[in-house]
């Protein structure tokens, strides 16, 4: 047998988080939180499953929920979303990358990739028989060139990916970058896959800039979401992805024979949770806090930060510390000193090494406070 994806082994964030639980290292490399869950949203998805909400969900998920997402993304961004005609729900968000991408993607088609880029992108585009088209981000700022792009683009160019607030760097994409992908879209009749799954951790008093606020951009655009991401619940695998109707439509034939629904009394424990909308409102703020503590206590370290406008999570350099390369370092770091991390050349199709690694900061005090102890005697 050939396999579909020869290139593809173990993720990079298997393979770390393996090793700090073999040598015991503290774990900043995957991104998960290692607070607590809400106890009104745990309770929540015990009683309706107490109810008697556990059989199969409709597969485009419950109506409530769909409602209150279409409300609140609505009021958000300044639109109207009919819930019933454009929002799926889908077993977290790589799932619903995997529907968006599979519904435009055909032989041979290209697809814009900035890089670095959440893993699942390329393996998704191939398996649907396209072509991943690789353009890089600005370094140190990872900023979008626009005319790198425009000169990437062709006949056979389909799609763009887009991922503000952005993992594994940390930036966000402004006004100017939406009216500018939104001229090219147009301009070349491209669809856009916008991950959008820390959408609601952004900081400094910067704003989301979803595709869902520019209408025309809107109308070829699959904007994808995360509630692992927003209440701590990454394991609980729920996500969804808001499109136009027809484009929908593809997402929900896909869908049905992927996982056809998601677990049933935590979609309606979310529809209630998402009522009160300091639940998800302060979580910039309380992220915020959490990078800024953790800066604070590696300050005396020989690690330089690189800006973290968004996301749960922190680049650091090593330039200047050692030699050797980001997969070697985050290794020699796991093994030796008991602190796990990211090589950042994981997330760049070519391998590039700018000698950074990514440090997750959800996490509670007294982890990063012992995190920090340790950067800082390397």
């Amino acid at each position: 047998m050939q396999s579909k994806l020869p290139l593809v082994g173990t993720s990079v964030f298997t393979v770390m988080s393996s090793l700090a639980s073999e040598y015991g290292a503290i774990n900043l490399s995957q991104g998960f939180p290692d607070f607590k869950v809400s106890e009104e949203l745990i309770s929540g998805v015990e009683r309706y499953m107490k109810m008697g909400m556990n059989q199969y969900a409709p597969s485009s998920g419950i109506e409530p929920l769909r409602k209150a997402i279409a409300e609140k993304n609505g009021s958000l961004y300044g639109c109207n979303i009919d819930h019933d005609k454009m929002v799926t729900i889908t077993s977290g968000a790589t799932e619903a990358l995997f529907c968006a991408f599979s519904s435009v993607i055909e032989k041979d088609d290209e697809v814009i990739v900035l890089e670095p880029a959440y893993d699942s992108y390329i393996p998704v585009i191939k398996l649907n028989g396209g072509i991943p088209v690789s353009v890089p981000l600005k370094f140190p700022d990872f900023c979008i060139d626009w005319d790198l792009v425009k000169a990437k683009l062709n006949e056979k160019t389909k799609a763009i990916v887009i991922n503000t607030p952005h993992n594994p760097t940390g930036s966000t994409l402004g006004s100017n970058d939406l009216l500018e992908l939104e001229k090219v879209v147009l301009e070349n009749d491209l669809y856009v896959i916008s991950d959008e799954v820390y959408h609601h951790i952004i900081f400094d008093n910067k704003t989301h800039e979803s595709v869902l606020k520019y209408e025309e951009l809107s109308k070829r655009s699959f904007a994808v979401f995360s509630f692992g991401k927003t209440f701590h619940t990454t394991g609980w695998k729920v996500g969804y992805v808001i499109a136009p109707e027809k484009l929908t439509e593809e997402v929900r034939k896909i869908h049905q024979y992927l996982t056809f629904s998601v677990h049933t009394p935590t979609q309606f424990a979310l529809a209630d949770f998402l009522s009160d909308a300091s639940n998800y409102n302060e979580l910039g703020s309380f992220y915020q806090e959490k990078r800024d503590y953790f800066l604070d206590a590696i300050k005396d370290s020989k690690f330089k930060p690189i800006q973290s406008s968004g996301t749960y999570f922190q680049l650091l350099s090593y330039e200047g510390i050692s030699d050797l390369s980001d997969v070697e370092m985050a290794e020699k770091m796991t093994i030796e000193s008991g602190l796990a991390s990211i090589p950042i050349s994981g997330f760049y199709s070519s391998g590039k090494d700018d000698k950074i690694l990514r440090f997750c900061f959800a996490k509670n005090n007294g982890t990063l406070e012992k995190a920090a102890e340790i950067l800082c005697k390397i």
